[in-house]
C-alpha cells in the first residue's frame, strides 16, 4: 500500500486518511494477502498531518476532532488487521507519519530517513497514538526524550533505538524488504494471525492473565 502524494510529502488530510482505511478494509476481507508492506511515493515516508489542510480547519474544534478521529481509525485499523505489516521508511517520517510507522508491525528503514515526532517543536501533541505506542516500543525514558525535544534521527539511529528493525543502504531497502516479506508469507497466515492478536492483547493486560489466553 503506498501513500500517493509525493508532492506533499505524503502527508494526510481527512480524504487520504479516510482512504487508507478503506484500503485496509479491503486487505483484511482478501484471503489471498498474507502481508502488507506500507510505502511512500516520492522522497518521503510520510510526514504526517497536511498542514495546509489542517489551517484550513483550525478554528473549527469539530472539523480538527473529526481529522484526528479519521486518522486514528486508519493507525488503530494497521495495528489490528490480520496480516503483519511492514513499513518500507525513506526520506522524512516526521510527527503522524512517525505514528504510521509505530503502527506497523515491523519496519525497516534506508539510513539516510529522518525519522522523528516533532509535535514538541510546534507546541502540539501527539494526536495519533505517538505518546501510548513510543514508549512501548524504545521503553520509557528514550519515548521521553525523542517527544520532549522533539529532534530528528537517523534510520541507523532509529534501528539502535528498535524504532525500526534495521537501516540499509537506500539501494538496498527493497531488496531487504523483500526478503523479510518471503520469510514472513512462507508462514501459515491462520497462525500468524492469530499469533498477531495474541501479542496485541497481551501488551494491554497482565502477564498472568496474558499468558492463560
Amino acid at each position: 500500500m503506498t501513500l500517493n502524494c509525493p508532492e506533499a510529502y505524503n502527508s494526510l488530510d481527512y480524504e487520504t486518511a479516510e482512504g487508507f482505511e478503506k484500503a485496509l478494509r479491503e486487505v483484511e476481507v482478501d484471503r489471498r494477502i498474507k502481508a502488507l508492506v506500507v510505502r511512500g511515493k516520492g522522497k518521503s515516508f510520510c510526514t504526517g498531518a497536511d498542514l495546509k489542510y489542517f489551517r484550513s480547519i483550525q478554528d473549527d474544534r469539530s472539523a480538527v476532532r473529526n481529522f484526528v478521529l479519521q486518522i486514528n481509525r486508519a493507525f488503530d485499523g494497521l495495528e489490528n488487521i490480520r496480516v503483519p505489516v511492514i513499513a518500507a521508511v525513506h526520506g522524512h517520517c516526521l510527527a503522524g507519519g512517525c505514528e504510521l510507522l509505530q503502527s506497523c508491525d515491523l519496519a525497516l528503514a534506508s539510513t539516510e530517513a529522518i525519522i522523528g515526532d516533532q509535535h514538541a517543536n510546534f507546541g502540539l501533541i501527539p494526536g495519533a497514538g505517538g505518546t501510548q505506542r513510543l514508549p512501548r516500543l524504545v521503553g520509557l525514558r528514550k519515548a521521553k526524550e525523542l517527544l520532549f525535544t522533539g529532534r530528528w534521527l537517523s534510520g541507523a539511529e532509529a534501528a539502535a533505538c528498535g524504532l525500526v528493525l534495521k537501516a540499509v543502504p537506500p539501494g538496498e531497502l527493497d531488496g531487504e524488504v523483500d526478503r523479510l516479506v518471503g520469510r514472513i508469507v512462507s508462514k501459515s497466515a491462520e497462525g500468524l494471525a492469530r499469533m498477531k492478536k495474541l501479542v496485541q492483547r497481551g501488551m494491554q493486560i497482565n502477564l498472568e492473565k496474558a499468558v492463560a489466553m
